[in-house]
């Protein structure tokens, strides 16, 4: 036998090992996907919790790009119209969701003896944000809701008192919204509004200084600098809407104000916040502050409920 053909044989087996090796190491790998797989299977939420109370009755329509819902109490209501904006990611439709905040807020009322008010949510998407007309294709939303309000209410019959609520988007946007027209309101409740100390159009080391002060996620910033950037083109725009501008014009004659969020949350807006609520007390504007230990929205809804019904 040849010296070559030794080699080749050599060589041959070394292939066979290495091949072998790596299946070895494929089926490993398949093994160790199929046990996560599995696990995963095992251990994902297979229900949420839902909340015991009886469902508004709703009544949809659309107002130009406003899409709206009208929700009442099947007791009746008290004459006061509520305008509820939701949060990013969902819709109009959210006021009766049985996992949802607000089925909390509905479920509370039911307890109480005193008829709640009507509830109008109102939305322009999954994403928006109120803002005067300005340099951005997308901005005017502001103009536009406070335009379409007396057709609405010619429909549903003139308010008592116009109050407003939201949640993280919709938070921002109802302190836009009753800020910007203090006379057309008569209360504002602000859960986990997107409020920041801080301007959209600050340096990098500005924004990464209060990510760090506040704990917030960047990821998140950087989704909130993007939606801010689609509706204001500029730093003088943004201070059109900004809550903590807005609240320096401010006096006790302004609507009530209903701040919360939690402690450890994900956006960073518990500093700013607080500011604000600092800043609109410094103002006379008559002021609950909700600090909460918790995440992102968590919610003190007796107290919330409360304040909207009385």
């Amino acid at each position: 036998m040849s010296a070559s053909t030794d080699t080749s044989k050599l060589r041959r087996a070394a292939r066979l090992m290495m091949t072998r090796r790596y299946l070895y190491w494929l089926i490993a790998a398949i093994i160790a996907a199929l046990i996560y797989y599995a696990w995963g299977q095992v251990t994902r939420t297979r229900g949420a919790q839902k909340v015991s109370f009886r469902p508004a009755e709703e009544a949809c329509d659309t107002s130009g790009s406003l899409r709206y819902c009208v929700y009442r109490d099947r007791r009746g209501t008290n004459g006061d119209v509520v305008y509820h904006m939701h949060g990013r990611n969902l819709d109009e439709r959210i006021w009766n969701d049985d996992t949802y905040m607000t089925a909390l807020v509905q479920s509370e009322w039911q307890r109480r003896p005193e008829l709640p008010p009507t509830v109008v949510t109102v939305s322009y998407g999954s994403t928006w944000l109120l803002t005067p007309k300005g340099k951005k294709p997308d901005s005017g939303l502001l103009d536009d809701l406070m335009a379409r309000l007396p057709a609405i209410e010619a429909k549903i019959g003139r308010p008592r008192r116009r109050l407003l609520v939201g949640e993280s988007m919709g938070g921002l946007n109802v302190l836009i919204a009753g800020l910007s027209y203090p006379s057309r309101f008569a209360k504002v409740a602000a859960l986990c509004p997107g409020v920041y100390s801080i301007s959209p159009f600050a340096s990098l080391s500005t924004i990464r200084a209060t990510m760090q002060r506040t704990g917030a996620n960047p990821k998140i910033v950087f989704g909130v600098w993007m939606m801010a950037r689609r509706y204001a083109a500029n730093d003088a725009e943004w201070q059109r809407v900004s809550p903590l501008a807005l609240i320096k014009r401010a006096g006790p004659a302004y609507p009530a104000l209903y701040l919360s969020n939690g402690l450890y949350d994900a956006y960073g807006n518990f500093e700013g916040s607080q500011q604000l609520v600092e800043m609109a007390r410094r103002r006379g504007v008559t002021t609950q502050w909700h600090p909460l230990y918790g995440g992102h929205c968590a919610t003190d809804v007796a107290s919330l409920a409360a304040f909207l019904s009385s």
